[in-house]
């Protein structure tokens, strides 16, 4: 097979790859629309528009040449030219194909935040940190973890698709902003419990995270960027088994420990698990996959309760979804890496690279986070007025519910107890009590 048609081969794979990755915005939308109230599905439809929009041209205008130009004087700087020259140089396809590509991991990042602020955040502030995020704050530290002069990838950092560049940025961003947004109206009582806002549609939530569970193998294994890399099946099997690992993982603790099946902690569980396995799932071996796996999905329900505790509002999970499991993720790398890890030839070099790695990863995202989302709020402020929460931001915002014929909702049942919502007859650690809404 001659030049042409490898790169022919290996541009129809990645740019599929790309519309994968970018289809995962709809799994986005549709977790996110499933988990919140009903009055505030459209609203949260709406944020992924932003990323898709707004994101998406601020990361090809401003945020590539960021992420991949060369270093001056050792500090990243601003070249899309150079960066182009560059990578045209080194890839084996062309580079419109790249930058698809690069342009669907942008848009997760944001995406990642959006479930954590829902409900409660002006989308005028979003649409601001959607900018700066593609624009400035993610293309910075992935520059330091997967651009060739970046400091962290001439450490030895291995993060193959993202654990730590995507997940735990984004997932550690949105704890950050989530603090200083505050929680949504009547989420926590003066004695630290914890009131249940019922989800408007466990079903839907189910399909967007069905989607987002298919988009990742375009995710995983789309960024080998070859066609013909040996090593793209064992990439997408590590991808499958982790996520199932820890859907089961998820739904086998809570049913044990609450009595009933979690549905949303099942869907967070494989979600989890195919966060912990993107930095890692070109280098481990698949029983490996699935011990992370199973790891991710009980830390995502731990992480879930410890929000709760400290009182921060992310209503669909993203904290620990992406944060704790990013965070985990990057470290598994150097604990199961089949060339490098502790648990494979003994040697703790690795993992303590990746450790540093993340943590830098992780307090860069969350010290800018906090930082922006303060100037937000001092600016043109961060959050809804109190009448527009109450009406829900679909109404307020958008002036369109999500569903037009409303009237049926009002035969719901009580949800007066964690029994009739479902997640078991033992309350789940700090939850009392279920609202309408």
């Amino acid at each position: 097979m001659n030049g042409e048609q490898i790169i022919a081969l290996n541009t129809v794979w990645v740019v599929i790859a790309a519309a994968m990755v970018l289809f995962m915005e709809g799994g986005f939308s549709l977790l996110e629309a499933g988990l919140v109230r009903t009055k505030n599905a459209v609203n949260v439809t709406m944020k992924i528009f932003v990323d898709l929009t707004l994101g998406a041209l601020a990361f090809f205008l401003i945020g590539f040449g960021i992420m991949f130009g060369p270093d001056i004087a050792g500090v990243f700087s601003f070249d899309f030219w150079g960066a182009s020259q560059h990578l045209e140089m080194t890839l084996d396809l062309p580079l419109a194909a790249y930058v698809l590509f690069q342009l669907g991991f942008a848009v997760a990042v944001i995406s990642i935040i959006s479930g954590a602020v829902a409900e409660r955040m002006s989308l005028k502030a979003y649409m601001v940190l959607a900018v700066l995020f593609a624009a400035i704050v993610y293309p910075i530290s992935g520059h330091w973890v997967w651009n060739a002069d970046g400091w962290l990838m001439q450490l030895g950092m291995k993060d193959f698709a993202g654990s730590a560049a995507i997940h735990a940025l984004g997932g550690w961003s949105a704890l950050a902003i989530a603090y200083v947004l505050g929680p949504r109206k009547g989420r926590f009582n003066s004695d630290g419990s914890v009131n249940v806002f019922a989800p408007s549609n466990i079903p839907l939530a189910s399909a967007g995270a069905f989607i987002l569970w298919f988009g990742w193998f375009g995710f995983n294994a789309g960024s080998t960027l070859n066609a013909f890399d040996t090593n793209l099946p064992s990439i997408a099997l590590n991808t499958m088994l982790a996520a199932s690992a820890g859907g089961a993982a998820s739904l086998l603790y809570t049913l044990f420990r609450y009595g009933k099946a979690d549905p949303s902690m099942t869907m967070n569980g494989a979600l989890a698990g195919l966060v912990a396995v993107t930095a890692g799932c070109a280098y481990v071996e698949p029983y490996s996959a699935i011990l992370i796996g199973l790891i991710a999905g009980v830390l995502v329900i731990w992480g879930t309760l410890l929000v709760d505790r400290m009182k921060i509002d992310d209503p669909v999970g993203a904290v620990a979804v992406h944060g704790v499991n990013g965070t985990f993720g990057t470290i598994a790398v150097g604990l199961f890496d089949k060339a490098d890890g502790l648990f494979t030839t003994g040697s703790a070099h690795l993992v303590l690279v990746q450790l540093m790695g993340v943590a830098i990863v992780s307090v860069w995202g969350l010290a800018v986070s906090y930082g922006v989302a303060v100037a937000i709020k001092k600016t043109i402020g961060l959050r809804v007025t109190a009448a527009e929460e109450e009406e829900g931001l679909d109404m307020a915002l958008h002036g369109i519910p999500a569903y037009n014929d409303l009237e049926r909702f009002s035969d719901q049942p009580d949800y007066s107890s964690l029994e009739a919502y479902g997640i078991g007859v033992e309350p789940m650690p700090g939850q009392v009590q279920v609202r309408k809404g």
